[in-house]
C-alpha cells in the first residue's frame, strides 16, 4: 500500500536513487531485484522472517549445536591459514570466559584492513566446534560505539532477497541500513491511512508505529500489532475497490427487469423436472430471480461441485428470460462441453415449446443460415455454443441473459463481444465446478455477487477412492473385470505435462498394451485418446465409449472436462502424484453420475513427496471440493490456483490470504459497513479513506483487474 509523510505527500515518491547510501548501481540492481523504484518501494519491502537478537551470550555458554547467537567481546589477534585450496583468515575473539575464532574464506584484504584489535565489538552468526574450539564464519560485526547508536531492535528483520544482490554486496545488512537512513530522512512520520472509528473499534496502533515497529520491532507484541495492522489495511483497500466497482456497476448499468414468472418456468418447475430440487440449488434460484427483477444488471458467479446440478438451475433462469420474452445463450469452452449441454437441455424442454440451437466450429453452413435468422427475427430462444457465438455475424433479437460456463477459459476481450451484441448489456450467469475458496473468491471475484450450491442431488452416492501402489496391479485389474461383469465400464488415465510429452505418450501406450493383453479382444473392447490424434478420430472413439461399444477408455486429460457417461463407475488414474489436487477432483467427477456405486483409483509408485501425499490423502478422506480446494490452495498459494499470477492480482506486499483469512473477512465486513453507510465517501469521518483511495489509483497501487 502507499503511505504518505506528513511533510510532503510525495516525498515517498522520491526515486531510490537520492537516498544516501544508494547511488546509481546500487539503485539499478534494486530497480531489477526487487522492483524497488522509489522511497515508497523501500518501505512497502516488508522482511519476511526475524531474528531475535535479544541475549548476548558469553563464550562459555556456547551449546554445541547450530544455533545464531550475538556475542560482546574483542579480538586479540589476526593471522592467515593457508589450506589446500587457498587461505583463510582467522581472528581470535575474547571475552572474559574464554576465546573463540572468527572465520573467513573470502574478501581477506578489505576485511583485515577494517577489523580493529582490542576494540569491543558486539558479533552475529551460527556457532560451529571445530578442533576443540567454537568459531564462527563470516559474522556480522559492529563495533559497539556504532550498535549503541544505530536505529535497532531485539527482533532483526530479514528482507526477502536474490543471488545477484549477494553477490554483489547488498546485504540484508546493507537493506537494514538502508532502511534506517530511509526513516531518518522521512522523520518516521506518515500519515494515517485508516479512520478513527477503525482505529478504535479495531484497537489498531497508528501508521507510523505500524511502519516502525515491522522494521524495526520493539518487542514480539509490537511486531504483531504492527503487522495485523498493515496486512488489515492492505486487504481494506483491496475489498473497498471492488465492492465499489460492483455498487458504481449496479447503480450505472441498468439491466433488463425480468418482473415476469411466467408460463414456462411455472410449467417446468410444476410437472418436468427430473427431480426435486435441493435448498441449496432452490436458495441460488431465489437470488437470481432478486437480481433478475432489481433493474440492475446481473454480474453472478455460479460456484457448484461437479454434478451439483448447476445446468438445472442455467435452464431455470434461462426460461425466466423467455417468460419476459428475451432471449438467452450458453457458452462452454469446448465442443464436447457445448454438445452435452445442447443434449441434456434439450432433452429437459422437449414437452416445452422452446426452440433450442447448438452453434459450434463444426455447424453446417445451412443450419448456421437458418441459426442466424430465427435469432434475429426472435423465433431462436436459446442458442448454445462455443467461441463460434461470439462471431460478429451472430446477432440476436433481444439478448437478455448470458450464461458462461467455466468462464476461466475465455479471455476478457471475449467476454466483451458477448455485452456488446445489445444496447443494453445482458444479465450475466458465470457457472464454475471448479470450487474456489471462499477466501479467494472475496479477493479475486469480490465484484461479483457470488451463490454456491453446496450439495448434491439426492440419490447420488459418495465416490469411494483409494489410494493403490504400482504392487497391487493385479488386485486392481481383477477389480475391473468384476466391475466391467456388472456392465459398468472404466477409465484409465494418464499424466499429460508438455515438458515430457514423449514419455508420457511412451507411459500411456505401455499403459494400453498392458491392459490390451489383460483385457484381450473379443471379450473386451478398448477406446484410446490423447492429443496426438485428429480430432474426428478422437471424437469417433468417445462416441463409442458414450454408446457403450467399448468398456475400457485409456486417455490423457482430455477427459477431464464435460464427458458425460453415467455408465462409467470406475476411474483409475495412473501416476497419480503427477497431477494437481483440483484436477484430481475434477477427474474424479467423470464417474458417480449415475445410480451406481463408483471408484476412484489413485495409482503411484512408492516415491512419494511429502505435498503428493498430502494431496493423495486428501482425496482419499473428502470429495468436498470446496475442502479439497483449501488444501489446494495451503499446497500451491493463490497464484498457481486460478492463473491470477499473470493478473497480478495477488500481488499483495505483506498480507497473505490463505494464512490471513480471518483479516480478509474483517476488511471485507468494514469495507462493506462503511460503503453501505457512505458510498462516496464523503462524510467527514471517511475523508482520510477517500484522500487514501485517490492516492492509491492515482498511482496505481490498487490492482486492477476484471472478473
Amino acid at each position: 500500500m502507499k503511505y504518505f509523510s506528513r511533510m510532503n505527500p510525495n516525498i515517498l515518491q522520491t526515486p531510490i536513487d537520492y537516498l544516501k547510501g544508494v547511488g546509481p548501481n546500487r539503485a539499478d540492481l534494486l530497480r531489477k531485484e526487487l522492483g524497488i523504484h522509489t522511497y515508497q518501494d523501500l518501505i512497502n519491502l516488508f522482511p519476511n522472517r526475524y531474528i531475535d537478537k535479544s541475549q548476548y551470550y558469553k563464550i562459555n555458554q556456547l551449546q554445541r549445536n547450530t544455533s545464531e547467537v550475538q556475542i560482546l567481546g574483542k579480538i586479540t589477534h589476526v593471522k592467515t591459514v593457508e589450506q589446500k585450496r587457498g587461505k583463510r583468515l582467522v581472528a581470535t575473539f575474547m571475552d572474559d570466559t574464554g576465546q573463540m575464532e572468527l572465520v573467513w574464506f573470502r574478501g581477506h584484504k578489505w576485511i583485515r584492513e577494517s577489523l580493529k584489535i582490542n576494540q569491543p565489538y558486539v558479533i552475529f552468526g551460527r556457532t560451529n566446534w571445530y578442533n576443540g574450539m567454537f568459531n564462527m564464519a563470516h559474522p556480522e560485526m559492529e563495533l559497539l560505539a556504532d550498535h549503541e547508536k544505530s536505529i535497532r531492535s531485539a527482533m532483526q528483520p530479514v528482507y526477502p532477497s536474490t543471488e545477484k544482490l549477494s553477490s554483489k554486496g547488498i546485504t540484508n545488512r546493507v537493506v537494514n541500513k538502508l532502511m534506517q537512513q530511509l526513516f531518518l530522512d522521512t522523520k518516521g512520520q506518515f500519515y494515517d491511512t485508516l479512520s478513527p472509528t477503525i482505529l478504535s473499534e479495531l484497537k489498531l496502533i497508528s501508521k507510523a508505529e505500524a511502519v516502525f515497529n515491522v522494521h524495526f520491532p520493539k518487542s514480539q507484541e509490537m511486531l504483531a500489532k504492527a503487522q495485523y495492522r498493515l496486512k488489515f489495511e492492505e486487504l481494506f483497500y483491496i475489498q473497498l475497490q471492488l465492492i465499489t466497482k460492483n455498487l458504481i456497476r449496479k447503480a450505472k448499468i441498468k439491466g433488463f427487469n425480468f418482473d415476469q414468472v411466467g408460463t414456462l418456468f411455472n410449467e417446468f418447475y410444476s410437472n418436468h423436472l427430473p427431480f426435486e430440487l435441493t435448498d441449496a440449488q432452490k436458495r441460488v434460484i431465489k437470488e437470481i430471480r432478486n437480481d433478475l427483477g432489481s433493474n440492475a444488471q446481473m454480474n453472478r458467479l455460479l460456484q457448484g461441485d461437479v454434478g451439483s446440478g448447476k445446468t438445472i438451475v442455467a435452464l431455470m433462469t434461462m426460461l425466466l428470460a423467455i417468460d419476459n420474452d428475451f432471449q438467452a445463450c450458453l457458452m462452454a469452452p469446448t465442443e464436447i462441453l457445448a454438445q452435452q449441454h445442447y443434449n441434456g437441455l434439450r432433452e429437459l424442454v422437449k414437452e416445452l415449446p422452446v426452440n433450442i440451437k447448438l452453434l459450434t466450429g463444426s455447424t453446417k453452413t445451412s443450419d448456421r443460415k437458418e441459426i442466424h435468422e430465427q435469432l434475429e427475427n426472435g423465433e431462436l430462444h436459446i442458442l448454445i455454443g462455443t467461441h463460434a457465438v461470439l462471431e460478429d455475424k451472430v446477432q440476436f433479437k433481444d439478448l437478455g441473459l448470458a450464461i458462461i460456463d467455466e468462464q476461466h477459459r475465455f479471455g476478457v476481450a471475449q467476454r466483451a463481444k458477448l455485452w456488446k451484441k445489445n444496447q443494453t448489456p445482458p444479465h450475466v450467469l458465470v457457472m464454475t465446478a471448479t470450487p474456489i475458496p471462499r477466501t479467494l473468491a472475496m479477493s479475486l471475484y469480490g465484484d461479483l455477487d457470488i451463490s454456491v450450491i453446496d450439495e448434491l442431488p439426492p440419490g447420488r452416492k459418495a465416490i469411494k477412492t483409494v489410494h493403490r501402489y504400482d504392487t497391487n496391479r493385479l488386485k486392481v485389474f481383477k477389480f475391473i473385470r468384476d466391475e466391467i461383469k456388472k456392465g459398468r465400464q472404466i477409465y484409465v488415465v494418464y499424466p499429460l505435462i508438455q515438458e515430457s510429452e514423449k514419455m508420457d505418450y511412451k507411459d500411456l501406450m505401455d499403459g494400453y498394451e498392458s491392459i490390451a493383453r489383460e483385457f484381450p479382444l473379443p471379450d473386451y473392447q478398448i477406446s484410446i485418446v490423447h492429443g496426438k490424434m485428429k480430432p474426428a478420430d478422437k471424437d469417433y472413439e468417445m462416441d463409442r465409449f458414450v454408446r457403450g461399444e467399448t468398456q475400457i477408455m485409456v486417455a490423457t486429460t482430455v477427459i477431464e472436462v464435460g464427458v458425460n457417461v453415467p455408465n462409467a463407475s470406475v476411474m483409475i488414474i495412473e501416476s497419480a502424484e503427477r497431477f494437481g489436487l483440483s484436477q484430481l477432483h475434477q477427474l474424479r467427477g467423470r464417474v458417480g453420475r449415475g445410480a451406481e456405486q463408483s471408484y476412484c483409483i489413485l495409482m503411484t509408485s512408492f516415491k512419494l513427496s511429502n505435498d503428493s501425499k498430502t494431496r493423495l490423502e486428501t482425496m482419499v478422506r473428502t470429495n468436498d471440493g470446496f475442502e479439497i480446494a483449501e488444501v489446494d490452495l495451503k499446497l500451491r498459494g493463490p497464484g498457481d490456483i486460478m492463473g491470477t499470477q499473470q493478473s497480478g492480482v495477488l500481488n499483495l506486499k505483506i498480507a497473505d490470504i490463505v494464512k490471513d483469512n480471518d483479516i480478509l473477512k474483517t476488511a471485507r465486513y468494514y469495507a462493506m459497513k462503511i460503503l453501505k453507510d457512505d458510498p462516496s465517501l464523503s462524510k467527514e469521518e471517511n475523508k482520510v479513506l477517500r484522500f487514501t483511495y485517490a492516492q492509491l489509483a492515482k498511482h496505481k497501487n490498487i490492482w486492477n483487474y476484471i472478473s
